[in-house]
């Protein structure tokens, strides 16, 4: 078998601003237009198709110049903004579209889940959709069959299998499509950001599942804005802006500065909004935010380096008692760590008026890697809470090398992770 499962050479991909696209013309070519693909035979390639645009019409190039290639059993994250190409490369592939310049060469059978909502015909059943699915895919019904209760009980629709899927919810048309397109056994499964719409108990299952994937050596592209799952799932990655390849190589150099370059603005301005909404407290108002690892901002971080939340506030007449706090909360709510910035005090302390800061460090290797909620308050003991509900943010973090080295596939039992000193002797 040829070792290059995927390989893109100077694909593009040019839109003109207010042309309608053409129809397609044939059945087969209708069938593309579905979330599952259909069968991509051994070095079938995606050519592109110039086209001239008279002086008049306006275009936009979402991709430009691409090239890469992936490796058979390869898993490769591809991140970048909203905008940046990443779902024109994947609908490139999945043969949705065709480019405009350069060409793709697809070596195996591929799956593709990239839009919630499509790739089931809304009068046909949840179990006619999937064998229609896994016929596109160019499976035989007994293949399908043998797949079918895992791929139901795995949907979580045993009950409504036998419903015609218009009547499904989102939630239970996401489920089946992942379901399907994981379960059928593609040599190469493309995923967009279609699992951001999931609740946090189904992305796990669906990550679970894709590492799976990888294990069992199948190609998976995987795009997502979740960059814990990034790191945890793909080796190597692309960061795309702009519709060309920034940065590409090990996944933690492109996330670090994917995250350094794109996403520090984005969290400062969301904070300041934040920040813009808390009720006016005539004691206290709270100025700035700054959330930091290693000097880079973000709320997006790994486990194996310490966190940095540093809090700029007003205070506005003398307070007793006035205190700047956070909690960092699990997914089901409860509170795992609560501090509070007097927590060293021997006595209540008074508060003048003035600006102040003040900085909690995060110890490395405390957060297990998982999604938080961090919130920020600020209070007056024994008298009220000054900021209403807080600063919320969503904390993800990531794993490194920090601890359990030895069994990295090891999942994930505690919601802490600390490095606790062991010593092992033998007598």
């Amino acid at each position: 078998m040829n070792k290059v499962a995927v390989e893109v050479n100077g694909l593009g991909k040019m839109y003109h601003i207010g042309r309608q696209q053409a129809n397609y013309a044939t059945i087969r070519e209708a069938a593309a237009r579905t979330v599952l693909s259909p069968i991509q035979k051994a070095g079938q390639l995606i050519r592109g198709k110039a086209t001239a645009a008279s002086g008049l019409e306006e275009i936009i190039w979402a991709l430009q110049d691409v090239s890469f290639a992936v490796q058979h059993g390869e898993v490769l994250g591809i991140v970048g903004r909203n905008g940046a190409g990443k779902s024109t490369l994947l609908k490139i592939l999945s043969r949705i579209t065709e480019p405009t310049t350069g060409y793709a060469e697809i070596n195996g059978r591929i799956g593709s889940l990239l839009e919630v909502g499509t790739g089931f015909h809304p009068e046909l059943t949840g179990r006619e959709n999937i064998f229609l699915n896994g016929a596109i895919l160019g499976m035989r019904r007994s293949e399908i069959g043998r797949k079918f209760d895992e791929i139901v009980a795995f949907a979580e629709v045993e009950k409504f299998i036998d419903t015609p899927v218009k009547h499904f919810s989102s939630g239970m048309y996401l489920r089946l499509a992942f379901a399907v397109a994981a379960h059928l056994e593609p040599e190469i499964l493309v995923i967009d950001e279609v699992l951001a719409v999931g609740d946090a108990a189904f992305q796990k299952k669906c990550l679970g599942k894709m590492g799976e994937v990888a294990r069992q050596g199948r190609t998976v592209l995987f795009v997502s804005h979740n960059m814990v799952a990034v790191r945890n799932l793909c080796n190597r990655s692309l960061w795309i802006h702009d519709g060309q390849i920034l940065l590409a190589g090990p996944t933690t150099d492109v996330v670090d500065a994917y995250l350094q370059n794109s996403l520090g603005s984005e969290v400062a301005d969301d904070l300041n909004l934040l920040l813009e909404q808390l009720p006016d407290d005539p004691a206290l108002r709270l100025d700035k935010i700054d959330i930091r690892q290693n000097g880079k901002p973000g709320t997006v971080v790994i486990n194996g380096q310490p966190i940095e939340i540093e809090i700029q506030y007003t205070v506005r007449e003398v307070v007793r008692g006035l205190r700047i706090y956070f909690d960092i909360l699990d997914e089901q709510g409860t509170i795992l760590i609560r501090s509070f910035n007097d927590d060293d005090s021997d006595e209540v302390p008074i508060i003048y008026p003035g600006t102040y800061r003040s900085t909690a460090v995060i110890p490395a290797n405390l957060l297990a890697p998982r999604e938080y909620e961090l919130i920020i308050r600020g209070t007056i003991f024994n008298v009220r809470q000054c900021t209403g509900d807080g600063v919320r943010v969503r904390l993800s973090v990531g794993a490194t090398s920090g601890i359990n080295r030895a069994y990295p596939q090891e999942p994930i039992r505690s919601k802490l992770q600390p490095a606790i000193p062991w010593s092992n002797t033998s007598t």
